[in-house]
């Protein structure tokens, strides 16, 4: 009797399809999230059966899957109404760049292509490395202050305070990033951000561009010096707030390539 792993699936966010298509297990997908953005052609590709926090359940059921990835309690309800409705669901729950490397893992491995899985995910553990090799050696570790959103100000969460880290920068939050939901990090006090006194604030706002006179005009953040010395910078959020491929890749590079023009700078 053969093995029978997975031959349809949906995924409900967009890092379970990049991982997919970057081991060529493409045409294992039949349905994907409405927000995917890489790659570009999976959206010219497949049926979009999905948002962030709804789903087509109709559709889904329709596609015939055998199984459906999601990610974390923000799709809590949509897996269980797909579980209730019969359909298999696996739901991953990670927030670190550890965790990134071991849902590719595991992912790879439920549709039976586990020693490509392993392979890419060697090599994005290998990329990172090298980045960190070249974090460690900077001569002035900048002090950073990434914003996740604005209303209520909201601090980035674990994988990319630990990205920060890794390109050489100190994150001036690093502290709330044990914490897993965005409502643990919201900052109360609206000048605690100056106060902290970052050399660059980094703004990706999830599903929105940054608007620099939005953040200037803030009370009391005309002493913010990001502000004053133009290293108000924005990583677009599907390249730093997927928990996937696109952090470890396209983030990143955008992340030390910030670091390296502010030390470049001279900045004190």
């Amino acid at each position: 009797m053969s093995i029978g792993f997975p031959k349809r699936v949906v995924c409900l966010t967009e890092e379970t399809t990049e991982a997919l298509y970057a081991i060529d297990a493409d045409e294992l997908i039949v349905g994907i999230s409405g927000f995917t953005v890489r790659p570009p052609h999976a959206r010219k590709q497949k049926p979009k059966v999905s948002t962030y926090l709804d789903a087509k359940f109709e559709e889904i059921i329709a596609l015939r899957p055998d199984v459906v990835f999601a990610w974390s309690d923000l799709q809590a309800d949509i897996s269980a109404e797909l579980i209730r409705r019969g359909v298999e669901v696996v739901c991953f729950n990670h927030r670190s760049v550890d965790g990134i490397l071991s849902m590719i893992l595991k992912l790879t491995a439920i549709v039976g292509r586990g020693s490509a899985g392993h392979s890419y995910a060697l090599s994005l553990q290998e990329r990172v490395s090298m980045m960190a090799e070249r974090g460690a050696r900077r001569e002035r570790r900048p002090r950073v202050y990434f914003e996740e959103w604005y209303d209520p100000i909201i601090t980035g969460i674990c994988w990319v305070s630990e990205i920060i880290e890794i390109c050489g920068g100190m994150d001036v939050y690093a502290e709330n990033r044990i914490h897993a939901d965005a409502k643990s990090r919201i900052v109360a006090d609206m000048l605690d951000p100056v106060r902290r006194d970052p050399d660059i604030m980094i703004a990706s706002w999830c599903g929105k561009m940054l608007k620099p006179e939005r953040v200037m005009a803030r009370d009391g953040w005309d002493a913010m010096r990001p502000l004053r010395s133009g290293f108000l910078r924005e990583i677009p959020s599907p390249v730093i707030l997927q928990p996937g491929p696109a952090a470890l890749t396209d983030g990143i590079d955008t992340m030390m390539s910030i670091f390296d023009e502010w030390e470049g700078s001279g900045r004190p």
